[in-house]
């Protein structure tokens, strides 16, 4: 909604079914590294603020602890 796009447009953008990204919203599925790297391009932020991966990762660690 932010970068007003569509779901069609913003599915356009990237080489993918609006399905897709209407699963990707509604977290049924996992993009790949590709499609999350042209996501993110066409939304101005890096993978990493795309997939909020620090987040992630810390919930992760409180879950299971840190990597040493």
């Amino acid at each position: 909604m932010q970068a007003k796009l569509t779901q069609q447009q913003l599915a356009d953008a990237v080489h993918v079914s609006s399905r897709t990204i209407i699963s990707i919203e509604k977290g049924q599925y996992s993009p790949s590294l590709m499609l999350a790297y042209r996501l993110s391009l066409v939304f101005g932020v890096t993978v990493e603020e795309l997939c909020c991966l620090r987040e992630n990762k810390e919930t992760e660690d409180r879950q299971y602890g840190e990597i040493s």
